[in-house]
């Protein structure tokens, strides 16, 4: 197969040279509302060299970057992108999660914005609905309860968006994994290594079994952390496993 040149279009002879035709930037992302590719009037007061500029030069300076922001969001969509793109950013941030993730949210966006599944429904419900559907595709461990506790929006209203998002774009999204829920359980309650591994291993037992299905993962995982804790010789009772984890 030809192999893609991922390097620079120029050539440099010189190290002068090089330093001179280097060019770099942010790379291209889906979560900033233009995609990081919008030109920014940066700082206004000096020139290139340091020099203070004049007071009219300013002046004008200050209006053209005034209109140049009002031009970013003049469409509608544009305005409707940078505030949903602000809240999914706050959002990720509270959540810790990965900005992998957060890219796949934002698309997920993008795509019900284009659709026009938007339409009529809020914004930060759609946003946080996007990315709890980017969470079960990248099989990242966060539930719903998780996405609306950091939120003002009622649970009801994202598992609703989430409901419409999954139907209007035709997404699927794999069976939640009760493996993955065990290192966020068992940092709850200050578990060790072996006793992790040992509830990994029974889970797969149990998947392996067939015994697994129509069972919530999160209390698949805390039953099997405790099983393991009971054979591992940890002393940790039902009830702080079961505050950890959220289930009864």
């Amino acid at each position: 197969e030809s192999a893609i040149d991922t390097g620079p279009e120029w050539r440099a002879f010189s190290l002068k040279e090089k330093k001179n035709r280097t060019r770099v930037g942010l790379p291209l992302s889906f979560s900033v509302h233009d995609k990081g590719l919008s030109t920014m009037i940066g700082p206004i007061g000096r020139d290139a060299l340091g020099r203070r500029l004049p007071q009219d030069t300013k002046y004008k300076m200050f209006r053209l970057k005034k209109w140049n922001k009002q031009a970013m969001k003049n469409d509608s969509e544009d305005r409707n992108l940078s505030h949903a793109m602000g809240e999914l950013q706050k959002t990720s941030e509270k959540l810790h999660i990965p900005s992998i993730v957060q890219e796949r949210a934002a698309v997920i966006y993008r795509k019900a914005l284009k659709k026009g599944v938007i339409r009529g429904r809020g914004i930060s419900s759609m946003v946080l609905a996007s990315l709890y559907v980017a969470c079960r595709m990248t099989q990242t461990p966060r539930t719903l309860a998780d996405v609306a506790r950091h939120s003002p929006l009622d649970k009801k209203d994202i598992s609703r968006c989430y409901r419409t998002l999954i139907k209007e774009l035709n997404l699927r999204t794999p069976a939640p994994r009760a493996q993955l829920r065990v290192p966020k359980i068992a940092s709850e309650v200050e578990l060790g290594e072996e006793t992790q591994r040992m509830a990994i291993e029974i889970l797969g037992e149990a998947e392996r079994l067939k015994i697994t299905g129509g069972k919530a993962p999160m209390g698949m995982a805390a039953a099997a952390l405790y099983l393991a804790c009971v054979m591992n010789g940890e002393n940790r009772t039902q009830k702080m496993l079961a505050e950890a984890s959220g289930v009864s």
